[in-house]
Formats: structure tokens, C-alpha cells, sequence
């Protein structure tokens, strides 16, 4: 069973840096295609904050340019996230994402898609 597990959350105070890690495990995993980081404040629908493809082209939320960087690391099969020049805003639970080419019980799975369980960032105003 493939598995999403993130790290690197926590309160920082506003501009300041976090770098969140989200490291895959279980499963036989062949590939991995889009990986992407989302965020979900409260009261609010979980919005897509940036994600990168296999070959490493980027995409950002309007709100994050310039300050977050995404990155991949295939060997490893792990996404990260640079958050720098934090502000209030950017509280929220941060889950990372996957798409996925597995096998299980000998069975090859194409394009499923994972979550992580979920990391808080906070960032008193």
C-alpha cells in the first residue's frame, strides 16, 4: 500500500522559512507522474498550492510566486516545499500529493492518486 507521510511543519513567525517534506513508502512503485503540494485553511476548500511533473516543470498558486519553491527528488521518490517570506495567510494544513504507477498483488495500478495525512503550518499575525 503505497503511503504519503509529510513533514517540516510547525509556527514560525511571519517571514520566516519551513520546508515541508513529503517522503512515499510502501507498495512496488514504478513511477511517480505529478506531485504537488495543496493547502487547506479553515473554513476554506483545499486549494492547489504548487506542483511539479516528472520532468520537473513547475506551477505555483498567484499568492505563493516568488516566495515558495517545489522540488522533486525522483530517486527518492520524495517532493519538497521552501516556504520563505511566510505571512499570516499561508496558515493551513499542508498536504502533499502524488500520482502514482504501482503494482500490488501483482496487479499494475496507473495514475492512482495519494494524499498525505497532513502538516500544520502556522503563522501568527
Amino acid at each position: 500500500q503505497v503511503q504519503l507521510v509529510e513533514s517540516g511543519g510547525g509556527l514560525v513567525q511571519a517571514g520566516g522559512s519551513l520546508r515541508l517534506s513529503c517522503a512515499t513508502s510502501g507498495g512496488k512503485i514504478m513511477g511517480i507522474n505529478d506531485m504537488g503540494w495543496y493547502r487547506q485553511a479553515p473554513g476554506k476548500q483545499r486549494e492547489l498550492v504548487a506542483g511539479i511533473t516528472s520532468g520537473g516543470t513547475t506551477n505555483y498558486a498567484e499568492s505563493v510566486k516568488g516566495r515558495f519553491t517545489i522540488s522533486r527528488d525522483n530517486a527518492k521518490n520524495a517532493v519538497y516545499l521552501q516556504m520563505n517570506s511566510l505571512k499570516p495567510e499561508d496558515t493551513a494544513v499542508y498536504y502533499c500529493n502524488a500520482n502514482v504507477d504501482h503494482v500490488e498483488d501483482s496487479v499494475f495500478y496507473r495514475g492512482d492518486t495519494y494524499w498525505g495525512q497532513g502538516t500544520q503550518v502556522t503563522v501568527p499575525s
